[in-house]
Parts: structure tokens; sequence; C-alpha cells
């Protein structure tokens, strides 16, 4: 031991004194090798002071993203719009775009590129998204996507499509659909003239459950009065009496049909 601590104090301590930008290194002898302790003998001690262990942690950086805004659509969804639209014109490219861009997506991203779709008046490819969107694993038919779908169709004449997809709605299982949605769905039909249509809609929204109020009634009324559909009109309005028991008020309804003509 004792060999030891004499290795100890015969050892040297660098000092570093800087003079006038350079370094000089003197080094010397600790003269008082009894000051030194020696650390291999137990009974000198020294004091043992507690540290607490830190832990250090990662922060989640996603808890620092502010949430989307309702009506942003996010810059994948951006992406597929962007593709499927160049690629439109070419059998071959719009598939590939469909599975390099839209079929990657999250179920609220794939909604999103629908609705954009539409907001652009691409009905064609709105139609090839939705018919898409119909074999997710997600998919739940809802009777309103249906009536907007319908609608941007209609609005550019693509009238075999609009037959297409009322043939699926008849076809879907587990629908949902309220009488508010179905009203909407109806009152898009008559608009732009599918009497045959509307009539069967109104027959699939009593099949599922789901009840019709007057204001059902009533633009089915009108529509059909509108459409020279007269005798069909009477009988409906002699259905509708009878189901709620008293006479139709339509004055409502045709006024409604009246300012969407004038506006």
């Amino acid at each position: 031991m004792n060999s030891l601590a004499t290795a100890a104090c015969d050892s040297f301590s660098r000092t570093i004194d800087r003079h006038g930008g350079r370094g000089l290194i003197q080094i010397r002898r600790i003269r008082s090798p009894s000051s030194l302790i020696n650390v291999f003998d137990k009974s000198h001690t020294l004091p043992c002071t507690s540290f607490k262990r830190s832990t250090v942690t990662m922060r989640d950086r996603s808890k620092n993203r502010k949430p989307l805004q309702r009506g942003r659509i996010s810059v994948e969804a951006i992406q597929a719009v962007q593709a499927l639209k160049r690629a439109k014109s070419d059998c071959n490219s719009l598939e590939r775009a469909f599975q390099s861009k839209f079929r990657r997506l999250v179920k609220a991203d794939m909604v999103a590129v629908l609705r954009d779709l539409q907001r652009q008046n691409e009905s064609l490819l709105a139609f090839q998204v939705f018919d898409d969107i119909r074999r997710e694993h997600w998919y739940k038919p809802k009777v309103l996507v249906y009536a907007d779908m319908i609608s941007v169709l209609a609005s550019n004449n693509l009238f075999e499509k609009v037959e297409m997809l009322c043939l699926y709605l008849k076809m879907e299982k587990n629908l949902e659909g309220d009488t508010e949605s179905f009203n909407a769905l109806l009152r898009i039909l008559m608009e732009f003239g599918f009497t045959r249509l509307a009539i069967e809609c109104f027959h699939l929204m009593k099949a599922i459950g789901c009840d019709p109020d007057e204001s059902t009634y009533r633009l089915l009324i009108n529509g059909l009065e509108s459409n020279g559909e007269s005798g069909l009109s009477s009988t409906l309005k002699q259905e509708g009496e009878e189901y709620f028991g008293w006479p139709l008020e339509l004055q409502e309804e045709e006024e409604l049909v009246t300012l969407r003509r004038i506006y």
C-alpha cells in the first residue's frame, strides 16, 4: 500500500499558464506527499454525496401539433386529387394514380378527396372515387352521400351514372338514412326530372323503416305535378292523407319549388 501511496505522491500535475498568447506547460512535483490521502486506506473515507438519478425523456412532438381545422384538406389528399386529375385522360395512368396515391390514404383523406372533386365539379372522377370507397372495409352507405353524388352527376348530364347510383343504393345493406336525408335525395331527383327513380327511392325509404313526413309527400306530389304526372300525383296525395289522417297542405313546398326556380 505504501508503494502505491508513494507512486501517487510522485505523480506530476500539469498546469497551463498562458503568457502573451503562448501556451507554457509547467511540470512540478507535489511537495507534500503526506497531504495526499491514501485512497486505498479504508480508514480514510471521503464524504459520500447522494445523487438523484435523472431520467431523460423525449418529448412527443405529435402533442405539439395543432388539430386540423374543419374543412381543411391534408397534403396527402391534395396530392391524390392532383394525381387523379392529371391521369384522368388515360385509363392505365388513372389506375396507377388510384393505386399509388388514393388507396393508401386513410378514411378521412379518402372522404376529403371525394368532397374536393365534387367541389371542383370533377363529376366522373368523383364517381370513380366513390365507387372505390364503396369497396373499403370501413364503408357504411349513407343516403346523404348518395344525394350529393347524384346532384353532381345530374348537374353534368351524366344520367346513366345517376341510374347506376340509384341501383347501387337499392342494393346497399345496412343503409343509414333518416327522413331528412331521403327528402334531400328525393328533391334532387325531382328537380332533375327523375320521376321514376324518385318513386323507387320513396318505396326504398319505407322499406328500410324510415317514415316519410309531410314534406316528403309535398315535394313528391309537387314534383309529379310539375312533370305532368297528375294521375300519380293524385294517388300519392290520397295515400299521404290516409297516412296522416288529415288533408295535406301543398302550398309551402310549391313556394320552395318556385323560389328554387327563380334563384
